[in-house]
């Protein structure tokens, strides 16, 4: 369990940014919830984003895959962010931001 505290203090250390964010236990993960919305999902060294038909090519195009809990579960609005975005904080906190339902401005 530290790795996956320790995943989830650099994920919130990179969304620091944004404000409202609260984190809690969810899916043997955690779930991320900005002004009660919630938007994203930390579970086994791996953030995934809620998606739309707007912003989920934008994930497709990084080869990234939608959330699954289990063998028999996939939760098809919820994909991997890619690494290079999970690096940048900058970048983390627009697609975030986007996830969130708020306003995406452009790079």
């Amino acid at each position: 369990m530290i790795r996956q505290d320790s995943f989830k203090e650099f994920v919130l250390d990179q969304l620091a940014a944004m404000e409202s964010i609260t984190c809690r236990a969810m899916f043997g993960g955690f779930g991320l919830y900005r002004q009660g919305v919630f938007f994203g999902i930390l579970h086994k060294g791996r953030l995934y984003f809620k998606t739309n038909d707007h912003t989920r090519p934008a994930y497709e195009e990084y080869g990234m895959q939608p959330f699954r809990p289990s063998d028999k579960q996939t939760l098809k609005n919820y994909y991997e962010v890619p690494p290079d975005i999970l690096e940048d904080g900058d970048e983390l906190v627009r697609w975030a931001e986007q996830a969130a339902g708020g306003d995406f401005p452009e790079a």
